[in-house]
């Protein structure tokens, strides 16, 4: 049975919703100590239980019970979830980043789901990684810093999982781990109740096993979301962006990416190969100052109170943060601005409905001392337009690829209607 499967038939009473949950604690329980995808102590069976009967009592009938009813999920560590610490992946007390409940888990709890724990992530979101491991080879990195949220989905713990991205922390671990990682336009999905790393560019977005399970958790974390009027019969138009952007990555990397191109055109999709990012260089520098001089500020009080609980890579960051003035910020978050506008000229210049391009530079690493290369990720985030990672295939260790569309800004519904046209050519 796919997911949705799953969930129609504990929504309607044929598949028992306590079973169901039961059989993916046993799951956890028995793979967990290789994974570690969970905050320690945050995944507990009899409170998931406990939440399931809850629900089966307050809708005992099926036609009442909400659109999400039943759906395990796991959150990001940098969530606020009521009943749950938030520790940031760090070691400063949890205490200091208490308050309410995040709006986008609290939506997500009243449309039904049930929060089967907090993931893992990066310290802070950022670059010290967490315990997190593949689960397609434990001695590689699950990416990050949303490593437990895609690992977790990935060993089949929950099919669907809240991350964040700041560089390229949902695209580049959903594609190690060969899973489907949603990053909407930027502000689309609320971001109250999250500790974030940059105020500029944070997005709030999804992990998947099953791309049908996207609209319906979008429909539920983001008010005005439609599928109407997108149009069925056509392919989309796919642009290729040509450049030293596309040249960042590994020469196997760009072998399974044109392999992969070459598979859509002979399913019948147009790919342009146009101009693109040729300042690619200059584009990450700004990106990455941006973050760090915001990432700085965020912390700065947390950091006059607990300097030696940070990790060296955050102390780097914090050094370089400080030497960015407010006006160097202000200019760069304009920048910001600009480069979307020039990549939707291009779009509409080009009639192109989404890019395309890897999800990373390479599969996933070896080793958990480093959580990958966001660089693939980076301008599509500065900018803050959707994009969409889709398993593409696996290398020759067995280790997955992805390949990521980007749509225009907003328009996330047209994307997934790209995506979903694309997926099954790309396997």
């Amino acid at each position: 049975m796919s997911v949705l499967d799953i969930l129609k038939r504990t929504h309607s009473g044929e598949l028992g919703l306590r079973e169901y949950l039961t059989a993916l604690c046993d799951e956890v329980e028995s793979k967990e100590p290789q994974i570690q995808a969970f905050v320690s102590g945050t995944f507990n069976r009899n409170r998931i239980l406990d939440t399931a009967n809850d629900l089966l009592e307050k809708y005992p009938h099926p036609a009442d019970r909400p659109p999400l009813f039943g759906l395990p999920i796991g959150v990001k560590d940098i969530f606020r979830v009521h009943g749950f610490p938030t520790q940031c992946g760090s070691r400063l007390p949890p205490s200091l980043f208490e308050g309410v409940e995040a709006s986008c888990v609290n939506k997500l709890r009243q449309a039904g789901a049930i929060i089967m724990g907090k993931t893992v992530t990066a310290e802070f979101a950022g670059f010290e990684p967490g315990p997190t491991r593949n689960p397609h080879n434990f001695a590689h990195s699950p990416g990050g810093s949303s490593s437990g949220s895609a690992a977790g989905v990935a060993i089949g713990y929950f099919p669907v999982a809240l991350g964040t991205q700041t560089s390229g922390s949902i695209t580049r671990p959903a594609a190690y781990c060969g899973v489907i990682g949603l990053k909407p336009s930027f502000g689309r999905i609320p971001r109250d109740g999250v500790i974030l790393y940059s105020q500029s560019i944070d997005h709030v977005g999804i992990f998947v096993r099953d791309s049908e399970l996207i609209h319906s958790v979008m429909q539920v974390l983001v008010e005005d979301w439609s599928n109407e009027n997108l149009e069925i019969q056509k392919k989309p138009v796919v642009g290729l962006p040509d450049g030293p952007y596309l040249k960042q990555a590994t020469q196997p990397a760009l072998d399974h990416f044109f392999a992969q191109m070459k598979r859509l055109e002979q399913k019948g999709c147009e790919i342009k190969r146009i101009p693109l990012f040729d300042d690619i260089a200059r584009i990450n520098a700004c990106h990455d100052r941006l973050v760090t001089g915001e990432v700085t500020r965020i912390h700065a009080q947390w950091y006059r109170g607990y300097p030696a609980l940070y990790s060296n890579r955050m102390l780097e960051s914090f050094s370089r943060g400080s030497h960015i003035s407010d006006e160097e910020l202000n200019e760069l978050r304009k920048q910001r601005m600009d480069l979307r506008k020039q990549i939707q000229e291009t779009m509409r210049a080009h009639h192109i409905d989404c890019w395309v391009c890897p999800s990373a530079t390479d599969s996933a690493p070896a080793g958990l001392s480093s959580t990958g290369d966001p660089i693939m990720n980076v301008p599509w985030s500065n900018s803050g337009l959707p994009t969409i990672s889709i398993p593409s295939g696996v290398d020759s260790s067995g280790l997955p690829h992805g390949i990521q569309l980007v749509g225009k800004f907003m328009r996330d519904e047209e994307l997934l209607d790209s995506a979903s046209k694309l997926e099954k050519d790309l396997k």
